[in-house]
């Protein structure tokens, strides 16, 4: 899911998304307004931004800004999974591998994510999978590096 459809999904759930000077942080989210970095270029990395900051707005409770405790660090992790699941999942891996890409830089191309989101998603979903994972006819592997085997 690209920039485009998730302002969309923003719009629809009346969340008004801005780009502005942003000064901690690639993205901001309060009550019903996300901020993101204006000097973001990158059009994938600006949906990587607005995809977390929207699992905030579906998963998390309060202001974890700070991340000083348990509970503010595991709805972090909760709002990046949601982030990760919208924008790649393992699906999206899957999808990738049918269209033929061979290495992370053609993942995250045909996925339309920066390299950096997708190297963080893949470790986590090590951490929820273990070194590997199967879903339909294929086998996921995460370790000792991505590949992607379709079961016969």
């Amino acid at each position: 899911m690209g920039y485009e459809d998730l302002l969309n999904e923003a719009d629809s759930q009346n969340i008004t998304v801005k780009e502005m000077p942003l000064l901690r942080s690639d993205g901001r989210i309060k009550g019903n307004r996300i901020a993101i970095r204006m000097d973001i270029h990158s059009t994938a990395k600006k949906a990587d931004v607005l995809a977390e900051e929207l699992g905030h707005h579906y998963t998390t409770v309060g202001n974890i800004t700070t991340q000083d405790t348990v509970n503010a660090r595991k709805q972090e992790r909760t709002a990046r999974l949601w982030a990760y699941n919208k924008r790649i999942g393992l699906i999206g891996l899957i999808e990738a591998f049918k269209h033929g890409c061979q290495n992370r830089f053609e993942v995250a191309e045909f996925l339309d994510v920066s390299e950096d989101t997708l190297v963080e998603a893949l470790e986590y979903y090590r951490q929820i999978y273990g070194i590997s994972t199967r879903l339909d006819n294929y086998r996921i592997q995460f370790e000792p590096h991505l590949a992607i085997i379709e079961l016969f």
